[in-house]
């Protein structure tokens, strides 16, 4: 699903070159879930913007199913990531202007997905999550862990085929927390590829596969019994 070939991002800063990441070379397989893990600075949540497609490496090769994306324009790469890919950010995203409803919306539209069919997915995940009094609130009357909520409602609500999630549960009680990683664990088996970025072992243990980041580079790769 996902091949990544000496993939590198440096910011210039002058005629110096300050690096985030260096020469990765990773296999993503269609149905994995797959952990990234190292300390703040490794370069976690750079290689799970780049495979998501929202930032573009310094140099290297990326394919997803087989299209090479390092070649598209970002018309093309945004098309891709529109199509398949769903995205909870650590710092939430969600539009301001925006209510809890039309957020979680917001990707069925970008499929055209019809009003009616619309209007009965928005219901279901809002009835799942147990935030429909919040529907016609906006992000800023919202707590950090219900606009996480919301943000994770919003990336699964297209079914996408890949999941790309950075510390999905930092800012949840445990509870909640719990909920969100056992939903990870259905959608993936239900055939959704995963890809988290977090700092807890515990949510580690969800995945099939835990790659270690350190200064920029995979420092370990390994499956999780």
């Amino acid at each position: 699903m996902i091949t990544l070939k000496g993939i590198e991002k440096y910011y210039r800063n002058g005629l110096n070159k300050s690096w985030v990441l260096k020469n990765i070379n990773l296999e993503i397989n269609q149905g994995e879930f797959v952990t990234i893990m190292g300390p703040s600075g490794a370069g976690k949540s750079t290689l799970l913007n780049i495979i998501g497609m929202l930032e573009e490496p310094s140099g290297g090769e990326y394919s997803f199913f087989d299209e090479p994306v390092h070649k598209f324009k970002e018309r093309q790469r945004n098309e891709l990531h529109k199509q398949y890919m769903g995205f909870v950010f650590q710092a939430y995203h969600l539009i301001d202007e925006l209510t809890v409803y039309e957020n979680i919306e917001t990707p069925l539209l970008y499929r055209k997905v019809k009003k009616n069919e619309r209007q009965s997915m928005v219901a279901d995940i809002l009835d799942r999550f147990n935030i429909v009094a919040k529907k016609d609130l906006f992000p800023h009357q919202l707590s950090g862990g219900q606009q996480q909520l919301v943000g994770v409602a919003r990336a699964i609500i297209s079914k996408p085929k890949l999941l790309l999630a950075d510390e999905p549960t930092g800012n949840l009680h445990s509870s909640q927390g719990e909920m969100i990683m056992d939903l990870f664990k259905k959608l993936h088996e239900q055939g959704v590829t995963i890809i988290q970025v977090t700092h807890s072992d515990k949510n580690a243990q969800y995945g099939s596969r835990i790659i270690n980041l350190l200064d920029g580079w995979v420092d370990s790769d390994e499956k999780v019994n």
